[in-house]
């Protein structure tokens, strides 16, 4: 089995909650360990936030949430200027109230990556492995004999956001 969630939500701070208490519920009901779905909430927070933030001229963002197998795979979308990821940035003070979604993004995901479409908007993909809790539903309804024979998630191909697709293969920066 294969579950995605998909919303377009405006680009108003109220929408973040939203988001976050759907994908927690859906991730609930599978029997997701709750200190990942924490991290996947935060992860999804911070991604949102700078959609939020930073998005000009956007009106909307889209989220797309895949649970595939033993992974979630979150994409943020939004429609600004984009935004160049590949520069260096300054660690923010222990003091500062801005400037550490990266860092937090970057600590929580098993995989980050970046597109930026100049004009078109940026993609964040971050992507957890989950945990089940014993005798969680998760496991019989995303787990499956592949994944019992060493087949991993397969590449990601396609970037466009209205659809289930993931990132494409080389067209986005691996943040270290």
């Amino acid at each position: 089995m294969e579950a995605t969630i998909a919303l377009r939500l405006p680009r108003d701070a109220a929408s973040v909650p939203v988001i976050r208490q759907l994908l927690d519920a859906s991730l609930g009901a599978l029997g997701v360990e709750p200190q990942i779905r924490e991290d996947i909430q935060l992860m999804l927070s911070e991604a949102c936030s700078n959609v939020i933030q930073h998005a000009t001229p956007s009106d909307d963002y889209v989220v797309s949430t895949e649970l595939y197998r033993d992974r979630c795979i979150i994409k943020v979308v939004d429609t600004g200027n984009g935004f160049d990821f590949s520069g260096a940035r300054p660690v923010p003070s222990p003091t500062s109230e801005h400037g550490r979604g990266l860092l937090i993004m970057k600590a929580l995901a098993d995989d980050i990556r970046f597109v930026n479409r100049p004009e078109r908007g940026s993609i964040i993909c971050l992507e957890k492995k989950l945990r089940f809790v014993e005798d969680a539903p998760g496991m019989s309804l995303l787990l499956n004999k592949e994944l019992e024979l060493g087949q991993g998630v397969p590449e990601m191909v396609g970037d466009d956001p209205y659809i289930g697709n993931h990132l494409p293969a080389g067209d986005h920066a691996h943040v270290q």
